[in-house]
């Protein structure tokens, strides 16, 4: 006989802050794409400087901010991720509750390639279009590689990021019937009674 599944209720994860955040900068990373490959380099810059104030928030968010959006609450140690990944969390942890361990890579990874496309944009200059608002603090050769790296391995690294987030959401869906989505737009995420939740 199989013991009944703990009773779940909807338990507030993502504060109303957080859920702005990753809906503005979204706009703000594929406006960054869209507008540098449709060359309307002026947009671009816009869309780097929102990204850079976003991040910036998204800093000071994670310091203070409602308890799932707090780094505090989702940054392991490496034995905490291989328990996870061997499906051997210990009762309490919450790991499904906010970012889970791979979920939490994910996150940082993508947040410190943006900061490092966001700086390299600041200092880069393209000798044709734009220049950094930034540049004049930088040498030539150093504004010359951070424009390499921006418009190269930067660009391509931050597609292939994005690409896998949107992966892993459809395979969280597909194969364990989990929407990622929902919980992001309104908030709330159906938990067992007496998770710890977020406030707004």
């Amino acid at each position: 006989m199989t013991e009944p599944a703990d009773p779940v209720q909807p338990v507030r994860v993502w504060d109303l802050p957080t859920r702005l955040f990753h809906a503005a900068l979204a706009l703000a990373v594929f406006g960054a794409l869209g507008t540098a490959w449709a060359d309307a380099m002026d947009w671009h810059l816009r869309c780097g400087l929102l990204a850079l104030v976003l991040l910036v928030f998204r800093l000071a968010w994670g310091l203070v901010g409602g308890r799932w959006s707090r780094f505090a609450s989702f940054v392991y140690a490496p034995a905490t991720l291989l328990r996870y990944l061997r499906g051997q969390a210990a009762p309490g942890e919450h790991l499904e509750v906010g970012h889970t361990p791979t979920g939490a890579l994910s996150v940082f990874a993508l947040l410190g390639l943006l900061a490092v496309q966001v700086g390299t944009g600041l200092v880069a200059d393209d000798e044709i279009a734009i220049l950094g608002p930034l540049n004049r603090f930088v040498s030539g050769d150093t504004a010359h590689s951070a424009t390499s790296w921006h418009r190269s391995w930067g660009q391509y690294l931050l597609l292939a990021l994005l690409a896998l987030h949107v992966a892993a959401i459809v395979w969280y869906r597909l194969k364990k019937r989990v929407d990622l989505v929902r919980p992001m737009v309104i908030g709330d995420k159906p938990l067992p009674a007496g998770t710890p939740a977020s406030a707004d």
